[in-house]
């Protein structure tokens, strides 16, 4: 399993993705599900879920396509749009490599993308590329974009990111969001991976990857489990139980029932 998320943000954009490929009792394999592209006026990142001979297959055919100079590869985009109907054609391409394999068994070829970034003088902007090569955009009222297993990280973006928010608050969601989806999840893990794009800058501002000790990790997770259940405690008594003790039990309740 995966989770990825993309947010965008007035002054830029956020990546975070876990490394996890395959996990079990004794055997778990990694693999950088964030990859990068750049050029004088391009910086793009995708991010990639699914089956990983498909996902690695697209990754490596829009490398080849940049180095041989073909007539169409990413950098001659010249919008995310083109650059998005670009990358889902090839994964067309490569999940039709499997046809066969898909008919005479349980193996499924599909994958899904987040591409983001910026092309030339576009705002930045994110998009998720579905299996079947379409794809839909981030909008205002939900600036980011998820894959995966998204649903244990969502509440965090959904109550926290913005049309305002900045970029320090955005990485902090995502990594929230991750370790939301870790914790819950044991076939998403670390390492986490990360990178902050600045706007016009055309180059990652920060990109990093976490192993599982590393302490800054270890601290971001120990401090939200810590001020969860603070929030959580300073909740006030729901309506009817404002006379139980929680130090009794059957005295009370009973009070209660009567």
């Amino acid at each position: 399993m995966t989770y990825c998320v993309g947010i965008s943000v007035p002054d830029g954009m956020v990546f975070v993705s876990d490394s996890r490929t395959n996990a079990g009792a004794d055997h778990i394999n990694t693999y950088s599900k964030l990859h990068t592209f750049a050029s004088d006026q391009t910086f793009l990142v995708l991010l990639t879920a699914g089956n990983l001979a498909t996902t690695q297959g697209v990754v490596a055919q829009i490398d080849r396509d940049i180095k041989e100079g073909q007539l169409s590869h990413l950098f001659t985009m010249s919008n995310l749009d083109q650059a998005a109907e670009y990358v889902g054609n090839i994964s067309i391409q490569e999940q039709n490599k499997h046809a066969n394999k898909r008919i005479e068994s349980s193996f499924h070829p599909e994958a899904s993308f987040i591409l983001g970034g910026q092309i030339r003088d576009e705002e930045p902007n994110l998009v998720h590329i579905y299996p079947e090569g379409n794809f839909v955009h981030a909008s205002t009222a939900t600036p980011f974009l998820q894959i995966g297993e998204v649903k244990y990280g969502r509440p965090i973006l959904d109550r926290i990111i913005g049309d305002e928010s900045n970029l320090h608050t955005a990485l902090m969601c995502g990594l929230v969001s991750m370790d939301s989806t870790v914790k819950s999840n044991a076939t998403v893990g670390p390492p986490i991976e990360y990178l902050v794009y600045l706007k016009d800058s055309f180059n990652a501002l920060v990109h990093n990857v976490l192993e599982d000790d590393d302490e800054y990790l270890l601290t971001l997770r120990r401090k939200w489990s810590e001020n969860i259940r603070v929030a959580f405690e300073s909740l006030p008594i729901a309506p009817g139980l404002d006379q139980l003790n929680t130090s009794t039990t059957t005295t009370n309740i009973e009070i209660l029932r009567s």
